[in-house]
């Protein structure tokens, strides 16, 4: 879960920045999106993997 600790990292950055710097706000608010989808994956990844230890350990 380490993983996903800096991937929300990043996306709080970008978010950050997006707040910031009003000329390139889209550019950083795209960048967020980007970065809060794979934490979504991620998240989606973990537990796909607990599931498949279950399934294996039983």
């Amino acid at each position: 879960m380490n993983r996903l600790v800096e991937i929300r990292r990043q996306e709080f950055l970008c978010r950050e920045r997006a707040a910031l710097d009003s000329k390139r706000r889209p550019f950083w608010l795209a960048q967020a999106e980007e970065w809060e989808q794979r934490a979504l994956d991620e998240i989606a990844r973990h537990f796909r993997e607990c599931n498949q230890a279950e399934l294996n350990a039983a």
